[in-house]
């Protein structure tokens, strides 16, 4: 870890993971629970997740500079957005090492590039746009989807966008596009991004001289007043506070056995702390100065370092829901008869309102094909158009016809 700007040119892909409670032990099957991807610790499952580190992006971005059409470009392919973010105030929008910048700025520039993307693309043809939406007599939802298409969006996720204008009152036309002004669509703009890309800020160095001040004037800004769009794209509690160092270097004494510490967690252990830890190694007075700064500054102080919260608070903007498709209600195995066999072997995360027949096609299109029903807990049937609910439909068993 350094303070290197822009080295990212290509995408980085990388796994995280999402941390739930696994049904193994409700059920008591936690001796047999053994997850194709991820694990399960204590009836903890850890699921996997895909992030993407992609280049940054500086002020101008929009119209080229910088790799900035090309961040733009993955966008598309992401579900949510995590914006880390210099709380110390120590790199500015260039990436260059300064002191006293306002962290603020990022969060504002980042997010007035998105929206110049996006709205620069409608802004161009939008008369030709609302022409045609007269000619068809569609609805602004289907105008404004097949518009939005290019970017990974729903035809959902443009009406919630629509229903967010209309019940914030924040453009005068309502969802009236042949009413609309340029200002209307900009407005729009912001709050579809606010729905296609909800965002995390991570704040980071959160240790750092000059980050405290930095944080609470952020909180304080997006400080959300009822029933109103947000500002920058931005809300309180998406806002975390990290120290990615300070996790990186626990994970690395936990690796090479000098403490015990598991991510997200608010302390760890060493040899110093319990004599009866023998696995340990001893601490040189190095690594145990700077064990007890991240200890005081930041796991007494905030909690954690912050950086599973990052991925728990990326996840649950989305409200995705656990699924574990089994081949048998009873036994949680993978195979229909084997009481012995590993249990809850998989979980997909899937996006809410997501019915048993869409989940059968999302894990293979054969399911789909020769879908024959499905059931859980108990034996109880379920209807193809079911939308599934975390803790009450969410362990299912399809059955398919023969081909």
């Amino acid at each position: 870890v350094g303070n290197f700007p822009f080295t990212t040119i290509e995408p980085n892909q990388g796994i995280a993971y999402y941390p739930l409670d696994c049904p193994c032990v409700q059920h008591g099957v936690s001796g047999r629970c053994k997850p194709r991807y991820g694990w399960c610790t204590d009836g903890r499952r850890f699921v996997p997740v895909r992030l993407l580190d992609v280049a940054g992006l500086v002020p101008g971005a929009s119209e080229g500079r910088g790799l900035g059409n090309r961040f733009l470009d993955d966008l598309r392919h992401a579900d949510v957005l995590i914006h880390v973010v210099d709380a110390s105030g120590t790199t500015d929008d260039n990436g260059r090492e300064t002191k006293g910048y306002d962290p603020v700025g990022d969060i504002q520039w980042l997010r007035g590039e998105v929206e110049a993307w996006v709205y620069g693309n409608l802004e161009r043809r939008w008369p030709s746009i609302v022409r045609r939406h007269v000619a068809t007599k569609s609805a602004a939802v289907d105008t404004l989807h097949a518009q939005l298409g290019g970017y990974g969006t729903t035809r959902d996720i443009v009406q919630r966008a629509v229903d967010t204008l209309v019940r914030t009152e924040a453009v005068t036309g309502r969802d009236d596009l042949v009413q609309w002004d340029l200002d209307d669509l900009r407005v729009f703009v912001g709050v579809f991004l606010d729905q296609r890309f909800p965002t995390i800020v991570a704040l980071n160095k959160i240790d750092m001289p000059d980050a405290d001040k930095n944080i609470a004037a952020i909180l304080k800004r997006y400080r959300r007043q009822a029933n109103t769009v947000l500002r920058d794209g931005v809300s309180e509690e998406n806002i975390v506070l990290t120290s990615a160092l300070s996790e990186c270097f626990l994970r690395r004494m936990a690796k090479q056995q000098y403490i015990e510490y598991t991510t997200g967690a608010d302390d760890f252990a060493s040899k110093d702390d319990d004599p009866s830890l023998t696995q340990l190694k001893d601490l040189d007075e190095k690594a145990r100065r700077r064990l007890g700064n991240i200890r005081d500054l930041v796991l007494f102080r905030y909690g954690s370092t912050g950086v599973q919260d990052v991925i728990v608070r990326a996840v649950e903007a989305l409200g995705f829901v656990p699924v574990f498709p089994v081949k048998n209600v009873t036994n949680f195995g993978a195979s229909s008869g084997d009481s012995s066999s590993a249990a809850f072997q998989d979980c997909v995360l899937v996006r809410p309102g997501t019915t048993v027949r869409e989940f059968a096609r999302k894990l293979h299109n054969q399911l789909d094909v020769n879908y024959a029903g499905a059931e859980t807990i108990g034996n109880i049937q379920l209807a193809e158009d079911d939308v599934i609910i975390a803790g009450k439909n969410n362990v299912i068993k399809i059955a398919t016809a023969p081909a």
